[in-house]
């Protein structure tokens, strides 16, 4: 959404934090069940991506608390099972965070030089999961630079030394940092290029007065089960307050008015009665089970990648099943010019990975290690805690970096051992500890070359051993 046109202002930003008026639920069962399943599948990812911001900008007493917003926080530490800020987490680039409120004025993100055969990125994401835009390797290089992000009602003047401006289609957004870690040692490295990403409002930039302060948030509480039920819907009108809607999506609004779903309106479950709340019990189900029946046939076979889950909204073309399996599955991933993302899910013989049944292997013919241009990495997950896997090795992953220290196969090959029981110590270089349980993996491949997006590089299977 580079350069896009600004669009009209909100009537007013009062929206946020009204009490006004229910939005009138006035469908019919049948109808509200249909739309309470597109709904759910629409507002899932919004208010799983509220989860996140609540616990890392606006819970300051929390374990995940990162910064406030429009500040930077870092994470630069070796990830290990005790960290759960996000499902799936990838252990390879430490993160930084930036929540970014947009309202009043545009930021500026300062980018520093980084050395060449460096990997980093900083993705922006939109209120619906959706990237927006990169910047670093990939889309900007390593020399760093001035960026500004704006919101959509952003009407000025683009300081001249500003490299790049990108606008949002929230007035709430995400910059997710991601600076490549090469190993233990390197940790220093990673800090100080973390010290040198820098955020400022465009006033504090360009040495002028900054504009009124936004009217305060008040920032509903999150529940245990806030995306489980039809409480989800009053979280997502909290959230759908901080944008504008597409024109692409003002029939589909209009459907969910019909619901009590509108921007800003109090969402009261208390106030529906059996037969509506029934309804959208019941729609919320079928989206799951339209969820479930896509994993299994569509993402755990491989004829969706996860990284087809993920991109701008041009890239998604309003797929709203994609956009959810991507933030049931693991937020926040990156598009696929940035990342692919291949997961083990099922072996050979279409059965879940499960360490307690069997230890399997993935074998690399010679030559068709997996092709990236800035590096790969295989990592192993619990299936039941999406975490990573407690082991006496501190083992997480395999990664491209450390092939000088496999072990290859006589042709030159590379044989890889995905088991919960410790191998011998000749092959234990090339072991990933898997969990006495079910588990999955992940090979993701940054800066992935054309063949794995056209298919011409097939990933290898993962083989249980008899």
């Amino acid at each position: 959404m580079i350069g896009k046109p600004t669009r009209l202002l909100l009537a007013s930003l009062s929206i946020v934090i009204s009490t006004g008026a229910w939005a009138d639920f006035t469908a019919s069962p049948s109808e509200a069940r249909a739309i309470a399943k597109e709904a759910y599948l629409y507002g899932f990812p919004v208010v799983q991506m509220y989860k996140t911001l609540y616990t890392q900008a606006v819970d300051k007493g929390g374990a995940n608390f990162k910064a406030p917003f429009n500040h930077i926080g870092h994470t630069a530490q070796l990830l290990t099972p005790k960290d759960a800020t996000f499902a799936t987490p990838n252990a390879d680039t430490p993160y930084s965070f930036v929540w970014m409120d947009l309202r009043r004025e545009p930021l500026v993100l300062t980018l520093p030089k980084v050395e060449d055969d460096r990997y980093y990125s900083v993705q922006l994401v939109d209120l619906y999961t959706q990237n927006l835009a990169y910047l670093g390797t990939r889309s900007t290089g390593n020399n760093g630079g001035h960026y500004m992000i704006a919101g959509p009602d952003w009407k000025g003047q683009q300081p001249v030394d500003i490299d790049r401006v990108i606008y949002s289609e929230s007035n709430i957004a995400y910059a997710l940092y991601r600076t490549q870690l090469f190993d233990d040692k390197d940790l220093g490295k990673v800090k100080q290029i973390q010290s040198g990403y820098k955020v400022q409002p465009l006033s504090g930039y360009v040495k002028q007065p900054a504009p009124a302060k936004a009217p305060k948030i008040e920032w509903p509480k999150p529940t245990a089960t806030m995306t489980e039920g039809p409480q989800l819907f009053r979280y997502l009108n909290f959230m759908l307050a901080f944008t504008v809607p597409e024109d692409s999506e003002k029939d589909l609004l209009a459907r969910f008015a019909k619901i009590g779903i509108a921007p800003g309106a109090p969402f009261k479950v208390n106030q529906l009665s059996m037969e509506q709340r029934k309804a959208l019990e019941e729609g919320i189900a079928d989206a799951r089970a339209e969820f479930a029946a896509f994993k299994k046939d569509k993402v755990d076979t491989h004829q969706v990648s996860r990284s087809d889950l993920y991109g701008s909204r041009d890239r998604l073309q309003n797929n709203y099943l994609y956009r959810y399996a991507g933030a049931e599955m693991g937020i926040f991933g990156n598009s696929s010019d940035e990342a692919a993302y291949l997961t083990y899910l099922l072996d050979n013989e279409g059965k879940p990975a499960n360490g307690a049944r069997h230890s399997y292997t993935v074998h690399f013919a010679k030559d068709q290690l997996p092709p990236a241009d800035a590096f790969w990495s295989l990592t192993m997950y619990d299936g039941k805690t999406k975490l990573l896997v407690p082991n006496h090795k501190k083992r997480y992953l395999i990664n491209s970096r450390m092939l000088p220290a496999l072990k290859r196969d006589a042709d030159g090959g590379l044989t890889l051992a995905l088991q919960h029981h410790e191998p011998p110590k000749a092959e234990q270089n090339n072991w990933l500890p898997a969990p006495p349980g079910p588990f999955y993996a992940i090979l993701r491949i940054y800066l992935p070359k054309p063949e794995v997006g056209n298919g011409q590089w097939k990933l290898p299977p993962l083989t249980p051993l008899k």
